[in-house]
């Protein structure tokens, strides 16, 4: 009934092609938050919350991203 393994990582199937990494960064708080963009539907994927460029250097490699290819919203 109840699985007490560890569940693996979502990275670790994630095929980058046809996404978008993103940060939406929210204009009244600040708070940031990094995923990816489907380039066919448009739909956003949250995956992790940035504190610092640490946490989102360790989302772009984590990920496959290329910083070059990162985009923000707001």
């Amino acid at each position: 009934m109840f699985s007490w393994r560890k569940k693996k990582s979502a990275s670790s199937g994630f095929d980058p092609s046809g996404k978008t990494p993103v940060v939406r960064g929210s204009i009244c708080t600040g708070e940031r938050v990094a995923g990816y963009r489907d380039t066919e539907t448009g739909k956003f994927t949250e995956v992790r919350l940035i504190r610092s460029e640490a946490d989102l250097d360790a989302f772009l490699d984590e990920y496959r991203f290329d910083r070059a290819a990162l985009k923000r919203e707001w």
